[in-house]
């Protein structure tokens, strides 16, 4: 990880159904440019998932001059591509088990770090 980058790691669910999961990665193939530049202005500088069965895993890294996760989400409903994207996401996502009600990714506890030991 690069010197002055903050990395996230974040859990979602997807709907358990073969069809909406493939629509879903087909969608990643090549998001809108909209929300490309919606990520990059605020503050993110990179984004994996991946997914194994239904449950999804995030990896951010921002840019913690700039990223705030609530300036992000309130820009996001400002942001009518934003809206359209996020509720076309909605029809392939779910909460997982441990999502607060009200939230869509959640951040997940670190529990180990070989660079650590």
């Amino acid at each position: 990880m690069s010197a002055g980058v903050t990395r996230y790691a974040l859990a979602l669910d997807l709907v358990d159904d073969a069809q909406r999961i493939a629509d879903y990665e087909k969608a990643h193939e090549k998001i809108w440019p909209e929300v490309r530049e919606h990520l990059r202005v605020h503050g993110v500088a990179q984004m994996e998932i991946y997914r194994l069965g239904t449950r999804l895993f995030m990896l951010m890294e921002v840019d913690p001059a700039v990223y705030s996760a609530e300036r992000m989400a309130q820009a996001s409903l400002d942001n009518p591509a934003i809206v359209r994207w996020e509720t076309l996401m909605w029809t392939y996502q779910v909460p997982t088990p441990w999502t607060p009600a009200g939230e869509k990714w959640v951040p997940m506890a670190k529990i180990f770090d070989l660079a650590a030991q």
